[in-house]
């Protein structure tokens, strides 16, 4: 990796958050795999810790929150026995917090969908907030303990967004199609929120940007990740990239910006070059 020349380097970073799988960079940039490996392991670190230390103090007034389901290693079904219920083997997911005003992803864990991960995910984003806000989740029981955990009356406003979904049998050609939401129900937990602003759409759609741009959380694909280091480095490289150096089309007034430009944490929009710039400060 030392002796990849920096537009190289450039071109397998990009390949990686346009959507690729590591095989498939190593096509396109005719590197080894294990150059890729290291080169996103060490943009990884480099990324996470960026903006572990960045990403505070934010004045975000309208956060979404959902997580968003992949695996590591083997589907659940096919975990071996020796390494039943050990993280990073089977089912892991994805905490994410979204700012429905700038965009802003200014906190996520992988993990797994129980309570502590849960708390420790809601914990942190609390500690990054300077003021109140308005939180809406969707109706996983988790979040109930964790809000009240972190936030305990300084969450001016919480809304539950719930939906329901039809349970007729789908018929083969729709067997991977989602199921129909039927109805939704906003339920307010604490405080007066504005309904208007009671919705997980913005964290919804952050899901599916996740899916599109990370080749490991693409459904019915073998370019799940092996390991479960190597998951938390395509995320932290994942949400740099969007944070920092994607213009988001919503925010083009009155100039094109990204989500960290509308949230004040950046002047600029980021290249690829400047993310990889890391991990020499790193």
């Amino acid at each position: 990796m030392n002796k990849l020349s920096t537009e190289k380097r450039v071109q397998i970073i990009r390949a990686l958050v346009e959507g690729n799988s590591i095989r498939a960079t190593c096509r396109i940039t005719g590197t080894a795999k294990g150059t890729v490996t290291r080169l996103l392991e060490s943009v990884g670190k480099a990324c996470s810790k960026y903006q572990n230390e960045h990403l505070r103090n934010l004045n975000c007034k309208n956060i979404q929150i959902d997580e968003i389901w992949s695996f590591c290693y083997a589907k659940q079904k096919n975990v071996p026995d020796d390494k039943q219920g050990k993280f990073g083997y089977g089912n892991v997911w994805t905490f994410i917090a979204i700012d429905a005003d700038t965009k802003l992803v200014s906190s996520w864990l992988v993990g797994l969908r129980d309570c502590d991960y849960a708390i420790a995910f809601v914990n942190d984003l609390k500690n990054r907030l300077v003021n109140r806000v308005q939180l809406t989740t969707d109706g996983h029981k988790i979040y109930l303990e964790a809000v009240e955990n972190a936030f305990g009356s300084d969450v001016d406003y919480y809304a539950m967004f719930v939906k329901m979904y039809g349970n007729d049998e789908l018929d083969n050609e729709k067997r991977y199609s989602s199921a129909d939401c039927v109805a939704t129900e906003k339920r307010i937990l604490q405080g007066k929120p504005n309904p208007k602003l009671i919705s997980t759409s913005y964290v919804e759609r952050q899901n599916l940007t996740m899916r599109m741009s990370m080749r490991r959380f693409t459904r019915l694909t073998n370019a799940f990740s092996k390991k479960i280091e190597n998951l938390e480095h395509a995320v932290a490289l994942h949400f740099m990239y969007y944070n920092f150096a994607r213009p988001h089309k919503s925010l083009s007034k009155p100039y094109i910006k990204t989500p960290a430009m509308a949230a004040g944490i950046t002047n600029h929009i980021w290249s690829i070059k400047d993310i990889l710039n890391l991990i020499e400060s790193n």
